[in-house]
């Protein structure tokens, strides 16, 4: 991989392939509780919003806020020990989930799955941007990103077979403790790079303050019009994966292992090719015309809707899950997209930070606020539909998608003039 001549060293491949491996586990430990919460509210007698509390706002809270001090140092220190560090946390607190003897604790291990998972991607985007040059920096997020996907295919089948055999517990404990031993391996064997790296001529020294990152932001109208996006992405995605499982138990009557199995695959790949596709088309397109580097977002919002409402009101359950692959090929686009215009807007040394204020927007909207919302929204209907409830609850999410899609086309009007900006603090 190269950018107009320049070489991309080949540690950079070997560390790429690693922060993959690192945030399938970040997904894995986040994400494994939708797959476990039937069993988790039955033993401790929890409603469905509460259940999006601990899949959402109780992780989301503290991953989101911690995120931007966490930042600060990715921006200064060692990004490499920092995600270790974190790794070690996030993983010891997953397996604290199994352990819980009622909803206070759990929450607690949940909050603290937040606080570790908070120091993975800020850091994680800023060495991979030293890594890759711009013209191929969508494409490597892309390929970071795909261990959304994979962590989300691995806990479901993991989560699915180890609740059936022998209940939920030991399943957070299983999925915990591999990552104790990866974050040693990462301290040890990945590469900090030189900063600017991939930008040689571009090499910033001042070390703007959280403060001055966040109003440099604020002033470019595509990162406002691509965080909200963004946000309005999440949420619809993070309800879906969140209670997806919920409703094919509760309308379709499916065990634990066969959604484990079944949503897995879907989820991780035609998930994984999404986010990958994403990226790709990003860098194909956007090379020619920046706008499209996020008006891939929006197309593929777009053409997702009639498919992600059919989903829902189709009664047989195999054309369920086949129309889901569409959705769930889409909705994953905007997720290298607009964490790479990101970094790609802001001078150097504003990278970590500028990542920690966009997961900050996308997590406090997309995963603090959708599960529970939606959850609310499943009880609420529950006296009108019965076990349907959840099925309407995540109906309506399509009108989330279609307001995520405006703010990804007006995103694209402003992009090119504020990639010229980039270097201006006005």
């Amino acid at each position: 991989m190269a950018d107009n001549g320049q070489r991309v060293d080949p540690r950079a491949y070997y560390a790429l392939a690693m922060l993959v491996v690192v945030y399938t586990l970040n997904f894995i430990d986040r994400q494994i509780i939708s797959i476990l919460l039937p069993s988790i509210q039955a033993e401790l007698d929890i409603a469905d919003w509460q259940g999006g509390l601990l899949a959402g706002a109780f992780f989301a809270l503290f991953y989101s806020t911690l995120g931007i001090p966490i930042a600060t140092l990715a921006d200064r220190g060692s990004r490499v020990k920092l995600i270790s560090l974190a790794l070690l946390i996030w993983s010891g607190m997953t397996a604290l989930c199994g352990m819980a003897q009622n909803f206070a604790q759990l929450a607690l291990a949940r909050i603290g799955v937040g606080v570790g998972e908070a120091g993975c991607s800020p850091p994680a985007h800023s060495l991979i941007s030293d890594y890759f040059p711009p013209s191929k920096r969508a494409t490597a997020l892309g390929v970071y990103s795909l261990g959304i996907s994979l962590g989300i295919m691995f806990g479901l089948f993991v989560g699915g077979l180890i609740d059936e055999l022998y209940g939920w517990r030991l399943a957070f404990l299983i999925v915990g403790l591999p990552g104790v031993v990866l974050a040693i391996v990462f301290w040890l064997t990945v590469w900090e790079p030189p900063r600017g790296l991939s930008e040689q001529g571009r090499m910033a020294t001042h070390r703007p303050p959280v403060a001055e990152t966040a109003r440099f932001l604020m002033r470019r109208r595509s990162f406002l019009h691509a965080s909200f996006g963004a946000s309005l992405a999440a949420f619809a995605g993070y309800s879906v994966a969140t209670f997806f499982p919920t409703f094919l138990t509760r309308t379709h009557g499916m065990s634990s292992s066969e959604i484990g199995l079944w949503l897995g695959l879907i989820l991780g790949l035609a998930g994984g090719a999404g986010i990958f596709a994403g990226g790709f088309f990003a860098d194909r397109f956007g090379n020619v015309d920046a706008r499209w580097r996020v008006w891939t977002n929006a197309v593929a919002g777009l053409v997702s809707i009639p498919f992600s409402v059919a989903v829902y009101l189709v009664a047989d359950v195999r054309m369920t899950l086949l129309v889901f692959i569409v959705p769930a090929f889409l909705s994953n686009f905007y997720q290298a997209t607009t964490f790479a215009q990101t970094q790609s807007i802001v001078n150097l040394r504003m990278r970590g930070v500028a990542a920690a204020v966009l997961l900050l927007v996308i997590n406090l909207i997309g995963l603090g606020l959708g599960p529970p919302v939606t959850g609310f929204i499943s009880d609420l209907l529950a006296d009108r539909f019965g076990a349907d409830s959840m099925r309407y609850a995540l109906l309506s999410l399509v009108l989330v998608g279609a307001w995520s899609t405006w703010h990804y086309w007006r995103a694209g009007v402003h992009l090119p003039a504020d990639l010229e900006r980039a270097d201006d603090p006005s």
